[in-house]
């Protein structure tokens, strides 16, 4: 199964997605991916899921990927007495503190004394998604006293978020180790670390994770995006999480940061998924509204990688059919005679190197050519991700003898993964090459092939070499002059 677009999406799993009929009907409605959240659900429900996801990849014959989502450090507010909810007034006093005793309408249990010491009079803290605010008036190393700015009904364990300010926490949590342990146990392909500030935060998890899957750097704190091209280097991949980052920031500053993280990324190469409320009134409806469809346009025109979904298709009513309607509004856009316009009109120069160089050969030649496809070669999905990051007309065939390889590169903009066996010479590797383009329907007999690969075979790194063929009539034939 061959998708027709080129930007990729993501769909999370959750109460509403729980079941194998329905992640095989997400899969073959359009999901090239798959998120596990891991700030909900048990160990033995996400490596349920990870068994069914494996076992319709087995029966699609196609890699999928996996996304295991961290936690990451959470602030919440303790509880209230009688059950709450309490009400608390604009101008009124408001104290937090470690006193474990229920609170009420004048203070409230705040148990992260690691948090005390880095507010300042004038700092404001976001509560419940930003819906009620507090202005710190005065701080100890076991209290705030605050003034309520923005009131409202405050109820057990809501969330705060602290905008602007810089905390010098580790993006890890005793949790999130746990939970990155059972991710490699089962096998995830990313990991996406939480609430990222700066590049340093990547140093742990890529300390535990090894080369056993690949990290991506989600960015919800306005202290990342001053430190981006350093993060963007530092991480596998990037995700603009613009849930807490749309608490912390203006509502009118997310496009211009979604579309400076979306061009950083490109740039380097390095694939950006857009997630967060994509078409968040399908969580109820079966059509979303006209404004996100627009959304989701706005990420495929900018080139994004992957556009996510999230409590649509988690705790939704409609999880299938929202991610048809995503296929459909990405086919519909990448056919805008104006969509190559954007895309080509964002591209980086490449970087001077023999890799870059191939791989902007790669699209060139296909282009002159006319091809109707390229193919790469790639033991680690470098070779690929250069190639998708020159944002070729024609898709690109990863060809790769490695199963998780193919798996990772599921994240990937205009890349068809596709697990092949090893390759000894070149004139095997121009057979497999035709034997799969023929095969997978991105090519006929006849057809000239771009290829890209390195020499010697089967090592990581070694992209060097570029040739252009054409299929012969049987796959498997003698290769032809072009």
């Amino acid at each position: 199964m061959r998708r027709s677009r080129k930007a990729k999406i993501m769909a999370t799993l959750g109460p509403a997605s729980d079941d194998r009929e329905i992640i095989a009907s997400l899969f073959r409605a359009g999901a090239d991916l798959f998120r596990l959240n891991f700030s909900h659900g048990e160990a033995a429900d996400h490596r349920r899921r990870v068994e069914i996801i494996r076992s319709v990849e087995e029966e699609e014959g196609r890699p999928i990927g996996i996304l295991l989502d961290l936690q990451g450090p959470k602030f919440r507010l303790g509880t209230f007495g009688g059950g709450g909810p309490v009400e608390v007034q604009p101008g009124e006093p408001f104290r937090l503190d470690l006193d474990e005793r229920p609170g009420d309408a004048t203070r409230v249990t705040f148990p992260h004394p690691e948090l005390f010491p880095v507010l300042l009079p004038g700092s404001s803290l976001l509560v419940d998604d930003g819906r009620l605010r507090l202005t710190v008036t005065a701080h100890g190393a076991d209290f705030a006293e605050t003034e309520v700015a923005v009131g409202g009904e405050l109820s057990d364990r809501k969330g705060v978020n602290l905008p602007g300010v810089f905390l010098n926490l580790s993006a890890m949590t005793d949790k999130d180790r746990r939970d990155a342990a059972l991710g490699l146990e089962l096998g995830v392909d990313w990991i996406a670390l939480s609430f990222v500030q700066r590049p340093e935060d990547a140093g742990e998890l890529r300390r535990l994770v090894g080369s056993r899957c690949r990290v991506m750097a989600k960015l919800e704190k306005p202290a990342a995006l001053a430190a981006l091209d350093s993060i963007v280097n530092a991480f596998d991949a990037v995700m603009v999480a613009r849930g807490d980052l749309g608490v912390e920031m203006p509502p009118e500053t997310i496009p211009t940061a979604q579309r400076r993280i979306v061009r950083a990324c490109r740039g380097t190469g390095k694939p950006v998924v857009v997630a967060t409320q994509m078409l968040e009134s399908m969580v109820g409806s079966p059509v979303p509204t006209r404004a996100e469809a627009s959304d989701v346009a706005t990420a495929v025109y900018e080139g994004a990688d992957v556009v996510m979904l999230s409590a649509e298709t988690a705790a939704g009513q409609h999880p299938v059919e929202s991610v048809r309607m995503m296929n459909r509004i990405i086919e519909q856009i990448e056919g805008d005679e104006y969509y190559r316009a954007g895309i080509e009109g964002e591209r980086s120069n490449p970087e001077p190197t023999v890799a870059d160089a191939i791989c902007y050969s790669l699209e060139s030649t296909a282009r002159v050519l006319s091809t109707p496809a390229v193919a790469a070669y790639t033991a680690s999905g470098f070779s690929a991700e250069r190639a998708a990051r020159e944002r070729p007309v024609v898709p690109i065939l990863a060809l790769t003898p490695h199963l998780e390889t193919a798996r990772r590169l599921a994240l990937v903009w205009g890349v068809h993964p596709v697990r092949v066996r090893d390759v000894a010479d070149e004139h095997e590797m121009v057979e497999v090459a035709c034997e799969v383009a023929v095969r997978e329907g991105a090519a006929k007999p006849g057809d000239r092939l771009v290829i890209a690969a390195g020499v010697p075979f089967g090592t990581s790194g070694t992209t060097n070499m570029i040739r252009v063929v054409e299929i012969p009539p049987e796959p498997g034939g003698e290769e032809k002059a072009p």
